[in-house]
């Protein structure tokens, strides 16, 4: 192998069971002849020397993807270097995708349009929303007239948040989503969540920022960066069981 040939770097973890420790590893993808190579951070040293591994793919590789090395279910957390981050993540975003109430049982169908459009769910929680984390997450449309509908129905059932990950995934999820109060002229609308799925008035199926700044703002309600926790799950773990669904199911759909 060449040293010297074009290399990408990520930063992934991976949690060790037997030692209970998440360890975290400088991994070097080189696309040339689709080889890879890690490095154990703490300890600086060797953890695999360059060797081709095939089935794994440079479109694989970004900030939030979840990908497995010799059995290792790895998680990319982060670029490895400016060169990677300005050739790779220049167009990935991160968007709120929210399911309101009225849309709910049609969970099944709304994972597979957001899926099948080429974005990724890095994080979900399906919550029941109290009164004052309704009035957080509308707070720009506190002087509008329909802002206690706003928040009676958006506290009326389940919600399902969700982090999307993707090329310009902001713009991509507000297309889909559709606009939140569509009109049967509005070309926006068409084979959109809100034409297919959305009723009259506020119940328009799904909520989407209109800009970068929105998302991140709206995601940190949700899925808080630093410390809290966010609202709480409506899981109530009694009566239950856990479903796991293994990643050569998801991409078959």
């Amino acid at each position: 192998f060449q040293s010297q040939d074009e290399r990408y770097a990520f930063i992934a973890e991976w949690y060790d069971p037997n030692a209970s420790l998440l360890r975290r590893y400088e991994l070097l993808y080189y696309p040339k002849d689709a080889s890879i190579e890690m490095h154990d951070v703490k300890n600086r040293r060797t953890f695999l020397k360059r060797t081709k591994y095939e089935s794994l793919h440079l479109e694989d590789l970004y900030v939030g993807s979840k990908i497995t090395v010799f059995s290792r279910h790895l998680s990319i957390v982060d670029y490895g270097n400016q060169y990677t981050s300005r050739k790779l993540g220049s167009r990935k975003e991160r968007t709120l995708a929210l399911i309101k109430p009225d849309a709910i049982h049609k969970i099944g169908e709304l994972i597979d349009i957001i899926i099948n459009a080429g974005l990724t769910i890095t994080k979900a929680k399906m919550m029941l929303l109290s009164r004052k984390e309704a009035a957080d997450f509308y707070v720009d449309h506190r002087a509008k007239p329909f802002y206690h509908e706003l928040l009676q129905h958006i506290m009326s059932g389940p919600i399902l948040a969700m982090e999307i990950l993707g090329d310009d995934a902001v713009s991509k999820w507000k297309a889909i989503a559709g606009p939140p109060n569509p009109t049967a002229t509005e070309a926006d609308t068409l084979d959109s969540i809100t034409e297919h799925f959305g009723h009259c008035g506020l119940q328009n199926a799904a909520h989407s920022p209109d800009s970068v700044a929105s998302a991140a703002k709206e995601l940190e309600l949700f899925f808080p960066s630093h410390g809290g926790r966010g609202p709480v799950s409506s899981a109530k773990f009694a009566d239950c069981t856990c479903c796991i669904i293994k990643p050569h199911a998801v991409n078959e759909g």
